[in-house]
């Protein structure tokens, strides 16, 4: 174990309830329940990753450590999104060609199993793919203190992603969860967790080793922390 990771892990391996937020990235029911619209293309990871399990684990301990829940959102759609979008990607696209986390409708709204209680936050709808661009997240995180940010949900290698480079840039601890989320295949999973991820995060563990490490047990610093 070289002096680096040994400092990294003083520096970055407990996380002070009250410093510390739970970013809960689009847990739509088009996303993680298995009559959801976008379920079919991230089923297998889903399943393999047992991704509601760690979900509904990390989220239960957050809120009896009183770590501050956020919910962060995507836009919801509607007919006719993107008609004056000057650039609208072809993912956006499609989100919209298909109605994907439509307005008003069962598949735009939080999986029964995450629903906001008292006390959470619900952070504006993001367009893109970001968490952070064009919505409030920043100013709330600040509101509440936090500098370390935990993300767990959807997906993998885009919103996820997305939101924990601009955390990088605006000076948050950004914490990866490896099988609290999850992908259209296990490429993009290895591309989030193990190529691109280790650019920008300074935590990548799974979902075992946060709860540990939540609950001050100790955890293998090679196996729990990134600091590359």
């Amino acid at each position: 174990m070289d002096k680096q990771t040994i400092q990294g892990f003083e520096r970055y391996g407990t996380y002070e309830p009250s410093r510390t937020g739970l970013l809960l990235v689009d847990p739509y029911n088009d996303f993680i329940h298995p009559d959801g619209k976008s379920f079919p293309k991230a089923k297998e990871v889903i399943e393999g990753v047992r991704l509601l399990d760690n979900l509904r684990r990390i989220v239960k301990k957050a809120r009896e450590l009183n770590i501050q829940v956020f919910y962060v959102p995507h836009h919801r759609t509607s007919p006719g999104d993107l008609s004056d979008w000057k650039y609208p990607t072809a993912g956006q696209l499609s989100t919209v060609e298909r109605l994907v986390f439509q307005r008003g409708s069962w598949g735009g709204e939080f999986h029964a199993d995450f629903q906001p209680q008292p006390g959470d936050v619900i952070v504006q709808e993001h367009f893109g793919q970001s968490g952070f661009a064009n919505t409030d997240l920043d100013r709330l995180l600040k509101q509440y203190d936090v500098d370390k940010i935990i993300l767990i949900g959807m997906l993998a290698n885009s919103c996820i992603e997305s939101t924990g480079r601009f955390g990088m840039e605006l000076g948050y601890h950004v914490t990866l969860v490896k099988d609290a989320t999850a992908a259209f295949s296990w490429d993009l999973m290895h591309a989030a967790h193990d190529l691109n991820g280790p650019t920008f995060a300074h935590a990548i563990m799974t979902s075992d080793e946060l709860l540990d490490i939540l609950q001050g047990k100790p955890v293998p610093v090679e196996e729990a922390v990134s600091v590359k």
